[in-house]
């Protein structure tokens, strides 16, 4: 089944929810359906943009329709892996890959990307094998493989978007250039 985000401004809370599906299994199983999926996605879109996060803590608000802002994505996938996250800023240098190639479904990496003007959407990097990427892009619901050479070249191809802009993975991931 394909779990898609609800509205044009959803993305990045879709890639937590579905985050938080591959983290701990007993929600995966409560949140199942397009519709649950749907609800709980337009409910932590609300609350990633308010002053609080979801475990109460105070955060810089955001107007909601400008989507997700990265912090919120980096708070909220320490909340839920128990990991530090970073926001890693890509579009200039181009590495992307060394922020990616650590993902697995219980630490996966977010990345968003866009145009030549602005980061215009989120998608969820669950895990790496060899040079590909398996790559949750919410407003189509799939998981794709994106390989290294379109996460290089700006090519990426999801949901129209092709550049990079900024990765939030693990504070722990490797940063050499492999």
């Amino acid at each position: 089944m394909r779990l898609q985000q609800p509205d044009r401004r959803s993305c990045g809370a879709a890639s937590l929810v579905m985050a938080r599906r591959l983290v701990r299994p007993r929600y995966a199983g409560l949140v199942a359906d397009q519709a649950s999926f749907a609800h709980e996605a337009s409910t932590l879109h609300r609350r990633l943009t308010s002053l609080s996060d979801t475990a109460g803590g105070w955060q810089v608000p955001w107007p909601r329709a400008l989507g997700t802002p990265p912090w919120a994505v980096a708070r909220e996938l320490r909340l839920l892996t128990g990991v530090p996250y970073r926001v890693h800023a890509v579009r200039l240098d181009r590495r992307v890959w060394p922020h990616l190639r650590d993902a697995t479904p219980q630490r996966p990496a977010a990345v968003f990307v866009g145009d030549q003007f602005l980061p215009r959407h989120v998608v969820l990097v669950t895990g790496v094998e060899h040079d590909r990427a398996r790559t949750y892009e919410p407003s189509s619901g799939r998981t794709i493989a994106v390989t290294r050479d379109r996460w290089d070249h700006d090519d990426l191809r999801l949901a129209g978007w092709n550049r990079p802009w900024l990765v939030v993975s693990p504070a722990s991931s490797r940063r050499s250039p492999a």
